[in-house]
């Protein structure tokens, strides 16, 4: 990205809602996605690996099943308080690129450059390798990948401020990763549609092996006891402020699991109606995934006792197992399948991004192409695919997720916020969706997202240090998070011409 510049763009007219589907839109691509596509889209590309990793490492922090069961719904709430605030804007521009169109608008370029860039050196594309991470983990339970040899497996590199990273660590995992990123990429260049359809097949088979699971957990003799959901752990005790930040530590689990519910605005210039569409598909798929959420953890629950709980890496399978045997093998397949398909599902939906910040003359003008046959933006799939790959091999599973988390609630709280900014600069704008409760929605999940942002850094300074205590390697995942994206800084102000052409409107 060094050699990053500014390049002249004429902007394409903006797109009309009442685009019909096949039609190509004036930016080249096709709005050939409907309703039920986008929930799909949603759904299925929320619901990845969270809610068969996190929940043990959630329980290990709370250690009390109620409290757990509440961290969901606490999670899943303001998790909605944020798509009701995001629904508005997206009423009011239905363009491709999501985010980063919408904080153009808020803001102005700056701001809106760096949401893409973290999007793209951090959130998007390490949402994409921490999926594709989990997919090759998994894949070790039927087939065996290599191992470098210790030596080179403990290779670290020391970034200072930050901590270690061992590049090598896992090799065949981080291979076989990199290899499903390069498959979904080539999958997306050949037709967005050709991806939603992966994405659908990918949803359908992973909500019929949830909906199996809780299935077996509820109804087999060995499946558990509603002794384990009232019974909090014999050793996990926290009161005060210890609590409070495992509380904290526990949502940073569930928000990894939720992460992703504003997919269907990156592909709002692919939708039929995008302007009622994307709102609803947003705040429905919302309350769908947390109910599954809620759902998949109370099995968990029923089937383990909290201690089990908080000391599996593999709740789902340790659940499967119990109630039946092999199970877990079961589970591992399920897993595969669900983290294929949100991998498919970022992929599809991040790139546009990308592709918007070209038009806006903010990334090279080469990644606002659309591949004049397939109709995709073919250049900023391959540059998303191919520094997914280099992150797949920065770090292990839980930096990854931890480090995007941080910085991507950063932006979400500044896209709350535009609610307020618009409200002032455009009042007069038509929005076919309005904020319910304003202005106490959107300001309740700005300060959340704030006080959730600060004690994040806190317990992140506190597991470094615990870590070095312990003559152990360790990571300030926020402090990771902040460097990547303050590296864009000087690469906007530097490569940024001033007879630039970039508007303060969206693109499209």
């Amino acid at each position: 990205m060094g050699a990053l510049r500014t390049f002249r763009f004429n902007a394409p007219s903006r797109m009309k809602s009442t685009q019909k589907s096949g039609e190509r839109t004036p930016t080249g691509l096709v709005p050939s996605l409907g309703f039920f596509s986008m929930i799909l889209l949603v759904v299925g590309g929320v619901i990845g690996s969270g809610i068969f990793r996190k929940p043990g490492i959630m329980m290990h922090e709370v250690g009390s099943p109620m409290l757990l069961l509440g961290v969901w719904l606490l999670a899943g709430f303001i998790n909605y308080l944020g798509i009701l605030s995001n629904a508005e804007i997206g009423s009011m521009i239905p363009d491709t690129g999501g985010q980063y169109v919408y904080f153009h608008r808020m803001y102005g370029p700056f701001v809106a450059y760096l949401y893409g860039w973290a999007a793209f050196v951090v959130i998007q594309t390490g949402s994409i390798s921490a999926l594709a991470y989990v997919f090759a983990e998994y894949t070790t339970q039927f087939v065996p990948l290599m191992q470098a040899s210790p030596e080179l497996a403990a290779w670290a590199i020391h970034l200072p401020f930050i901590g270690d990273v061992a590049p090598f660590h896992d090799l065949g995992v981080k291979i076989l990763a990199s290899s499903v990123i390069i498959l979904l990429t080539v999958v997306n260049y050949l037709g967005a549609k050709l991806g939603v359809i992966a994405q659908n097949i990918f949803f359908i088979a992973k909500l019929a092996g949830m909906a199996l699971l809780v299935a077996v957990v509820a109804f087999s003799p060995n499946g558990g006891s509603f002794a384990n959901l009232t019974t909090p752990s014999a050793t996990i005790h926290k009161e005060g402020l210890a609590l409070l930040a495992a509380i904290v530590a526990a949502m940073q689990g569930a928000f990894w699991a939720f992460d992703g519910c504003v997919k269907a605005t990156f592909v709002a210039g692919e939708t039929r109606d995008p302007q009622r569409t994307v709102p609803k598909a947003s705040w429905l798929g919302m309350l769908i995934v947390t109910a599954i959420y809620f759902t998949m953890s109370l099995a968990y629950c029923w089937a383990l006792p909290a201690d089990v709980m908080a000391n599996s890496k593999l709740v789902a399978a340790d659940a499967a197992e119990k109630a039946v045997s092999g199970g877990g093998k079961w589970i591992a397949l399920l897993v595969m399948t669900s983290t294929f398909g949100v991998t498919n599902a970022v992929i599809l939906t991040s790139s546009r991004i990308y592709y918007s910040m070209a038009l806006k003359n903010a990334f090279p003008a080469v990644l606002g192409r659309v591949h004049p046959r397939f109709h995709t933006p073919s250049a900023a799939l391959w540059i998303q695919g191919i520094w997914a790959v280099v992150l797949v091999f920065s770090g292990t599973f839980d930096i990854l997720t931890d480090t995007l988390i941080f910085v991507a609630w950063i932006f979400y709280a500044l896209g709350a916020y535009g609610v307020f900014v618009l409200r002032k600069k455009e009042p007069n704008t038509p929005r076919l969706f309005k904020v319910p409760l304003y202005p106490w929605v959107p300001a309740a999940f700005v300060l959340f997202a704030s006080a959730f942002l600060v004690l994040t850094i806190y317990n992140d300074v506190l597991a470094y240090q615990a870590a070095h205590a312990a003559g152990k390697p360790g990571l300030i995942n926020s402090a990771l998070g902040a460097a990547l994206v303050l590296i864009g800084t000087p690469i906007y102000f530097l490569c940024r011409k001033p007879h630039s052409t970039e508007t303060s409107g969206p693109p499209g």
